[in-house]
């Protein structure tokens, strides 16, 4: 017998008639007043929301089900996204009250990761792009997006090129055709966030009429990508998804910009990562924007990162930065006029993004032209100062004052975020919605007035005014007087004491009463919806408005960063030299105490005499904070900032290189020393002229004599490459301190250390010449060592150092244990007592734990064993 076919219901069988277009996607389903998930979707949604996970009956089988009320999605939904969720959202497209049949769905928007306008999603500080990855003919081309702002972005060129760019953009997600998903995986072996396109969308043709469509222009030479074919792929890419997404009104997206390698700072992903500029290697660690961003809106704080992404090359502009600092520095009157108005400012570039795609509220519609009626002062201001910088600056500003007036005009200034729950529409602007406004909030003083009227037309004294839900509003004539009555008055009801009438006027009043809420909503509606329209013109100019706050409130940042700090102006000088009198790390110097000033370094490299500085010294010393503060000022330097040093004057870097620390790759299957030697080798294979090296202990990730031979065969190539790159090399390994007498642009410096007793001091001081002692005992000592350990090294020290002659390091250790026996040939009367008498005498009993005492006990005991066998 065939089995029973499952019944599903109509609901459930259109339910999963959308889903099949949405696997990827978590589909919010609308349901009357409820937005349901079923299945899996309801697994997911109710372990990310934490909301109660039930089950219906559909067919005879058990379905999953998670739901919220429709009115909860802007609380719920960022919860989703920020899970890495993408979430289709499903509406009803009609109103269930005209129809007898099912209610029509359908998916109105998709918000994923890379694809949000939510305010809750985004973070005001930071961007939140969508990128798109093509590779074809080993050109690798990337596109940038942040539908939030408007900012589109491309660039081709090499793996190192597209793996620096998606390391600083930090995208939310990343769009790949389906035939490159193995290879970008291999290349990129980092947690992207890929979403997979079908390889028909990453076609030349297809991207170029789809851009040409948008921009609504015949070519794309104006905008300076005609000939980037492999970049303009990825971009198509994103404008299909775009409209997969359902994202169709997207003029803010008004141009696009090849981003121009050549006019910034090089970076690696390693340095960017080593540098920690904007995410720390270790959790809760500070990062340099934690430190330096003291911008003031969110315009602001998105171009500083962008901008300590991508550090200039180009003198004059880094001197123009310089110059307004220093303006801003020395006004401290004008610097604070301007960030009071800064402070009224809300985030225009998103403000603005939101009127294009059709969503914003007319609260943000207000905070819009409050943000708009700062420009004003801030240009002034700007015009007015002796920079000439900031007098261009002001110049482009701005000030939309037609459309200030006309959100005056027609807005009510305490306009609601919900357009149904308030006064969108200002007093005084529309005469049918004050009329109605009117009927709705006084209707009792205008009933008290018809009916004063009335009674003085027909001396009826005794006129009453009510409502039912049958005749509505009528007026009511005691018997006794229904002879005043008037005959343009109709009788709608007879009573036994009373008659009741209705007039024109009154059916009139009535009609407006009974629908003046509604027509004040639509009204309203349509109101807002035509001021939102005369604001679109003036998207281009706002969002300029937006870039130019942004750029005069990083500079403003680092004028107070500079006062604050102390931060001086750094000296760029056609040469290619770097000099810094005292230095600071600007992180670490925030984090001390207090009551512990940082200790500030000279460091002074060219490429004729001082190319190379070998930095020698112990661990914790402070060697790799030499080196990251050397990164650290230049980088600041060319943002345009003000630098954490007594003096600093130097020639343009055009790439800064860092191989800091052990990084293990070791979830790829890379060891420590496997990942050293790929950083090092992208440096070597990379390094110009104008380069900045930073090495810190290169081949400890192998053996001693490796190590050294790689560390040296390193060095020497540096010093040998007619490049001859401005390097810094700190390593523990004292045997390359030799290659100063070998090469003379090498120099050897060392971290201060003195020693008292047993005990060391770290200064934190460079100063010139090599460190053949690396104290690593004494480290160990302060790290708590159990003394059993730090008692046995220094031994072992002694004779490595006496032995340090011999061939090999087996050899030396074995001259150790030979040391050790040889006291069994000692007559028992003096030398082996006097040595356990030594060795008893150097315990301290009172931190001396039980285990330790029983090592001990049993190293004396061996001692006289080993006595006793030499004799027996």
């Amino acid at each position: 017998m065939a089995a029973k076919s499952k019944k599903v219901t109509p609901l459930m069988q259109q339910y999963n008639k959308i889903k099949v277009k949405y696997p990827d996607a978590l589909l919010l389903f609308r349901v009357g007043d409820f937005y349901e998930t079923f299945g899996e979707d309801a697994v997911k949604t109710a372990r990310i929301l934490n909301i109660v996970l039930t089950n219906r009956n559909n067919g005879g089988e058990r379905t999953e089900l998670a739901g919220f009320p429709h009115h909860s999605l802007n609380t719920y939904l960022p919860k989703l996204v920020r899970a890495g969720e993408r979430v289709a959202i499903c509406d009803q497209l009609e109103d269930p009250k005209q129809t007898k049949n099912i209610v029509k769905r359908g998916v109105t928007e998709l918000i994923t990761p890379g694809v949000s306008l939510n305010d809750e999603v985004l973070q005001a500080g930071s961007n939140n792009f969508l990128a798109a990855i093509s590779l074809s003919r080993n050109v690798y081309a990337v596109a940038f997006l942040d539908i939030s702002t408007g900012e589109f972005l491309i660039s081709q060129g090499t793996k190192e090129e597209a793996d620096k760019l998606l390391q600083n953009f930090n995208p939310s997600e990343v769009l790949v055709s389906r035939s490159d998903k193995k290879q970008l995986a291999q290349d990129f072996p980092y947690d992207l966030p890929f979403f997979y396109l079908e390889d028909w969308v990453f076609q030349i043709d297809y991207a170029r009429e789809s851009l040409l469509k948008h921009f609504k222009v015949n070519s794309l030479k104006g905008y300076g990508v005609e000939k980037l074919d492999e970049a303009l792929i990825s971009a198509g890419a994103i404008l299909h998804y775009l409209a997969e997404t359902q994202h169709h009104q997207i003029d803010h997206i008004a141009t696009i910009s090849r981003i121009e390698d050549d006019g910034f700072v090089w970076m690696d992903r390693f340095t960017v990562r080593n540098l920690e500029l904007y995410q720390a290697l270790s959790s809760g660690a500070v990062t340099l924007i934690d430190v330096i961003d003291q911008t003031t809106t969110s315009m602001g704080a998105r171009l500083l990162k962008r901008w300590m992404a991508f550090p200039l090359k180009n003198a004059d502009q880094i001197k123009k930065r310089h110059d307004v600092v220093a303006y801003f520095k020395a006004q401290p009157h004008t610097r604070e006029a301007i960030k009071i108005q800064l402070k009224s400012m809300n985030d225009l570039e998103r403000l603005v993004s939101k009127v294009a795609v059709g969503k914003i509220c007319p609260r943000e519609v207000i905070q819009l032209k409050n943000s708009l009626l700062a420009i004003a002062p801030i240009k002034k201001l700007a015009m007015e100062a002796p920079d000439s910088s900031l007098q261009v600056l002001g110049e482009s500003l701005n000030n939309c004052k037609h459309l200030v007036e006309l959100i005056q005009e027609r807005l009510d200034e305490e306009a609601p975020v919900n357009i149904l729950k308030g006064k969108t529409i200002a007093n005084g602007f529309h005469e049918e919605l004050d009329e109605l406004r009117g009927l709705a909030t006084s209707g009792k003083d205008y009933l008290d007035k018809m009916l004063d009227r009335h009674s003085k037309e027909t001396g009826i004294s005794s006129l009453k005014i009510s409502s039912n839900n049958v005749f509505g509003y009528y007026i009511e004539v005691r018997n006794s007087h229904k002879d005043k009555v008037p005959e343009s008055w109709t009788r709608k009801q007879t009573l036994v004491n009373a008659e009741r009438y209705i007039t024109e006027e009154l059916k009139e009043y009535e009609g407006k009463i009974l629908g003046a809420e509604e027509r004040i909503h639509a009204l309203q509606q349509e109101l807002f919806e035509k001021v939102v329209q005369e604001i679109i013109p003036f998207i281009k100019a706002i969002q300029n408005n937006a870039h130019l706050i942004g750029q005069l409130d990083c500079l403003l940042s680092f004028a107070d960063h500079a006062v604050a700090s102390n931060y001086t102006r750094p000296e760029i000088l056609e040469t290619d030299e770097l000099v810094i009198k005292g230095g600071r790390h600007p992180v670490i110097e925030k984090m001390l105490p207090a009551d512990q000033p940082y200790i500030p370094n000279d460091v002074q490299l060219d490429r004729e005499e001082q190319q190379i500085i070998m930095i020698t010294g112990p661990n914790m010393s402070g060697k790799s904070a030499i080196l990251r503060q050397t990164a650290l000022i230049v980088l600041l330097a060319q943002i345009g900032s003000f630098v954490p040093a007594d003096e600093v004057k130097m020639g343009i870097v055009d790439k800064i290189f860092t191989r800091v620390g052990a990084s293990d790759n070791i979830s790829q299957g890379e060891s420590t020393f496997m990942t050293e030697m790929n950083e090092s080798a992208s440096i070597l294979n990379n390094v110009s002229d104008r380069s900045l090296i930073l090495l810190d202990e290169i081949g400890r990730g192998t053996s001693t004599y490796d190590g050294i031979s790689i560390a040296w065969a390193i060095t020497e190539y540096l010093h040998e490459h007619p490049f001859k790159a401005k390097t810094l090399f700190a390593t523990h390994y004292h045997e390359l301190n030799e290659m100063t007498e070998q090469f003379d642009r090498i120099k050897n410096y060392n971290v201060e250390v003195k020693e008292l007793k047993d005990k060391v001091l770290f200064m934190r001081k460079l100063i010139p010449g090599g460190s053949h002692h690396s104290f690593g005992i004494h480290v160990a000592k302060m790290a708590g060592m159990p003394q059993q350990v730090i008692h046995k090294a220094q031994k072992i020290l002694k004779t490595l150092e006496k032995s340090h002659q011999r061939e090999d390091s087996k050899a030396a250790m074995k001259a150790v244990q030979d040391e050790e026996m040889q006291l069994s040939f000692f007559n028992l009367d003096d030398p082996l007592l006097e040595e356990v008498r030594n060795e008893i005498l150097q315990v301290d009993i009172n931190t001396l734990t039980p285990v330790e005492a029983l090592m001990k006990l049993n190293e004396i005991k061996r001692m006289l064993v080993g006595k006793d066998k030499a004799t027996g």
